[in-house]
């Protein structure tokens, strides 16, 4: 066997858990409201107040969302 086979190696295992976010429809409605405040520049002025409202919840949401995921991650690597 040489050095360079690496097919009667195990793996070591984990160290630390991988961390996903949940699933969430934010970034969708985010893209769907910077999609009607820039059709808006050129249509409405209506459609782009509503699609700047709608961003700004958004971004509000996604922000806190990320800070509550942050905060229930370990605070110190083993």
């Amino acid at each position: 066997m040489t050095e360079l086979d690496t097919t009667s190696r195990e793996a070591s295992p984990a160290s630390e858990e991988i961390h996903l976010p949940g699933p969430t429809a934010v970034p969708l409605v985010t893209a769907i409201a910077i999609t009607a405040v820039v059709v808006g520049t050129t249509l409405s002025l209506w459609l782009s107040a509503a699609g700047a409202v709608l961003l700004v919840g958004c971004i509000v949401r996604w922000i806190s969302d990320t800070r509550k995921d942050i905060a229930e991650l370990p605070e110190h690597h083993s």
